[in-house]
């Protein structure tokens, strides 16, 4: 499905959906200024469409989870990628820790939150050595790169709304103070074992109702939307709406790594510069960073990555150039996706 394959209220819809996650129906309407009727209605078909679905964010910090940790690797070209996805979902995809992980031919990459290092280093221990042992390394090991939330920013987590907006060449709508860091201001709390259930199955079912999930934990409606209430007030959960941008008729997911120059620390402006509309994901710790850009065509992307790079450059933000990879949304997989259950899950029974 293409761009103009949308109607001007589908692509006001589907924008504001992305945008306002958190948002009732009714709020949302009255903000695009969108009959409910016809709001609920375009809502209803894009989600039958599959053109957008909603999920439920563990933010895990506050609960004893340290770090997010990304990790990228370049393959030997010559093992198929069919043979290296059956191999890694056996053997690493399998850990609680990954909750999103991409694939193409010669390259990957995963994400992933973790009580402590330690069960990311004994990850990346098997990763190497699984790959090792099959023939999928060329030339270098597994790269990785821990954000520990108390020295890091996630300055975006998988915030498409910017891109969508670009996109359909719609208006951009404010409500308020967006401005939001992912995983920050840490307080540390603890769930009693019937809020574990209730968190555990907003996190797994997002779209389910309250009588629902108070049907599967044994509890009262009642109780489970107070429960709820309280996780998304007190910042226990955050939502988000992702689109699909391949049917949207996206072509390019952009991986940036980037080693800032450790003679100069990029200043805030930096950081903001290379926030550019398609980046969707943004962590940085003092002279790390990555990035994670969508782009419609190839032209989007070779103009934002030279603006990226050139300004890395002139601004002597770094050493090297960094090796962008390029995944196409044709050939690409997707081996997790977005999948918190067996982490929230390991990080509950930890505070036991």
């Amino acid at each position: 499905m293409k761009k103009n394959q949308l109607t001007k209220n589908e692509k006001k819809v589907l924008y504001g959906l992305v945008k306002f996650p958190e948002k009732n129906d009714k709020e949302l309407s009255e903000l695009l200024d969108v009959k409910l009727s016809t709001f609920t209605s375009i809502k209803k078909r894009l989600i039958s469409q599959k053109l957008l679905r909603t999920i439920n964010i563990p933010l895990l910090h506050h609960l004893g989870c340290e770090l997010l940790a990304v990790i990228y690797t370049q393959f030997n070209p010559v093992i198929p990628l069919e043979e290296r996805v059956k191999t890694t979902k056996s053997t690493i995809e399998v850990f609680e820790e990954i909750f999103y992980s991409i694939g193409e031919q010669e390259k990957g990459f995963s994400i992933s939150l973790s009580k402590n290092y330690t069960n990311i280093g004994r990850i990346n221990d098997i990763r190497t050595e699984t790959f090792g042992k099959v023939g999928l390394l060329e030339d270098e090991y597994p790269n990785e790169i821990v954000f520990p939330f108390e020295i890091s920013k996630i300055i975006r987590f998988f915030d498409f709304s910017r891109i969508i907006k670009e996109f359909f060449d719609l208006d951009e709508i404010k409500d308020g103070n967006e401005k939001y860091f992912w995983f920050d201001s840490k307080k540390e709390t603890s769930l009693n074992p019937k809020e574990k259930k209730v968190y555990l199955e907003i996190i797994n079912n997002p779209n389910l109702t309250t009588q629902k999930i108070g049907k599967n934990v044994g509890l009262s409606r009642h109780t489970v939307s107070r429960m709820k209430k309280d996780f998304f007030k007190n910042g226990l959960i955050k939502s988000i709406t992702i689109p699909n941008l391949k049917k949207l008729g996206f072509e390019i997911l952009a991986f940036y790594p980037i080693n800032f120059n450790p003679n100069k620390h990029p200043s805030d402006k930096d950081i903001e510069f290379l926030d550019t509309n398609p980046t969707v994901f943004y962590a940085k710790r003092e002279f790390k960073g990555i990035l994670i850009s969508a782009y419609p065509t190839y032209q989007s992307y070779k103009e934002d990555k030279m603006h990226k790079i050139r300004y890395l450059k002139e601004n002597d933000l770094i050493v090297d150039t960094p090796a962008v990879g390029k995944y196409m949304y044709e050939r690409m997989v997707v081996i997790k996706d977005f999948n918190y259950s067996a982490i929230s899950k390991k990080i509950l029974d930890s505070k036991v």
